[in-house]
């Protein structure tokens, strides 16, 4: 228990044999439950945790028969500790890359700023020059995408698996349709935004000493934008249309239809008379300039509210 909340560790596992002992070994004695999800390793690693059962009550294993996957784990490791007396659940990686120390760091932000969720953050950390630099600079890229996907524009880093949730607020969003893949992070930032839950994050040490990464950059990249466009709409329609009404949608759905029906067509006509008659033709040019001014104000104008609106849930 710490500050009088009970706590709960899930902690993922594919093929740690290497790490597992020691990410389990130094987990802080304030940790009341830690579900340790064994994703149908082909090591050692299911061997290792029942060992580690038997020397520690707190450990749980959940088991997959087969590799379903870190989101499926997850999954798995949320509804296990949703359905325990836990009060608040942790997430952290089975081959150590998440310094326990940094733990009573993101329960104090929860309970000190009344969080209903808290991330960490490895972009401010002074220890931040040992992520690799591709990791660092797709993470930079992702980190603005992701505040316009889910709402929460003050949260960096949401890439960083280390977090913790009240458990309130895990029994309310569904967990269950959470993205399988890589890019989870955000699913869930959309689901709580969604349902009106405050979110922060504080920083924690990033750790890279020999774990390889598991992450294919050209596949992840495609499918986390592809992921965090579906996840904008759907916040929009959920949280503005059906739950609430504000007009930003308006403004962001006129500019949807500016750019797709005025602004590319124009832009053709434009380039296909110039090619043409070898001069630009003024009218079209004037329209085009004049649409693109109020798309531009229009984005920006949706922006601002969305913002304005989300302020008060970081």
């Amino acid at each position: 228990m710490y500050r009088g909340l009970k706590i709960g560790v899930v902690v993922p596992a594919y093929n740690e044999e290497r790490f597992i002992l020691q990410t389990l070994g130094t987990m802080p004695a304030g940790v009341d439950r830690i579900f340790v999800v064994e994703d149908g390793s082909t090591d050692s690693t299911r061997a290792l945790i029942l060992g580690a059962q038997a020397g520690d009550p707190r450990v749980h294993l959940v088991a997959h028969d087969r590799n379903l996957g870190l989101g499926q784990s997850l999954i798995d490791g949320y509804v296990a500790s949703a359905a325990s007396d836990v009060e608040a659940t942790a997430v952290m990686a089975g081959d150590n890359q998440m310094d326990p120390a940094d733990l009573p760091r993101l329960l104090d932000a929860m309970i000190d700023r009344k969080a209903d969720y808290v991330k960490g953050n490895r972009l401010l950390h002074a220890n931040v020059q040992t992520m690799p630099r591709y990791r660092f600079a797709g993470n930079a890229i992702l980190t603005i995408l992701t505040k316009f996907a889910t709402g929460y524009y003050a949260v960096m880093d949401p890439q960083c698996g280390y977090t913790v949730i009240r458990n309130e607020a895990l029994r309310t969003i569904p967990i269950g349709s959470m993205t399988k893949g890589y890019g989870y992070n955000a699913d869930i930032l959309c689901m709580l935004n969604i349902h009106g839950y405050s979110v922060t994050d504080v920083e924690v040490r990033p750790v890279y000493e020999g774990q390889p990464s598991k992450i294919v950059v050209s596949t992840y990249v495609i499918k986390t934008t592809s992921l965090l466009l579906r996840l904008f709409f759907r916040r929009l329609w959920q949280r503005y249309v059906v739950r609430d009404f504000h007009p930003l949608v308006l403004f962001y759905f006129s500019a949807i239809v500016n750019t797709l029906f005025i602004v590319l067509p124009l832009t053709g006509r434009f380039f296909y008379m110039y090619w043409k008659i070898g001069e630009a033709p003024q009218t079209t040019l004037i329209i085009l300039s004049f649409t693109i001014l109020i798309t531009f104000q229009a984005v920006l104008f949706a922006i601002w509210m969305d913002m304005d609106y989300n302020r008060s849930r970081t």
